[in-house]
């Protein structure tokens, strides 16, 4: 999504390695991306999905089972 009134923002929680992820505030909208793919495709998630998202991740939700 390439539109001059958005400004992206790095997420606190990404790697040093470039893992990176970067968030938006659109109109009843977050929109996530790729910080290496700044011309890729964009999630978009509405107000309540990302509160929902960002609880899931805080409570461990999508965490990756220990090997």
């Amino acid at each position: 999504m390439q539109d001059a009134t958005i400004t992206w923002r790095k997420s606190s929680r990404s790697g040093a390695a470039g893992h990176c992820v970067e968030v938006a505030n659109a109109p009843a909208a977050v929109l996530v991306r790729d910080s290496k793919d700044a011309t890729g495709p964009v999630l978009s998630f509405d107000t309540r999905d990302w509160t929902g998202f960002i609880a899931g991740v805080r409570a461990g939700e999508f965490d990756l089972p220990s090997a």
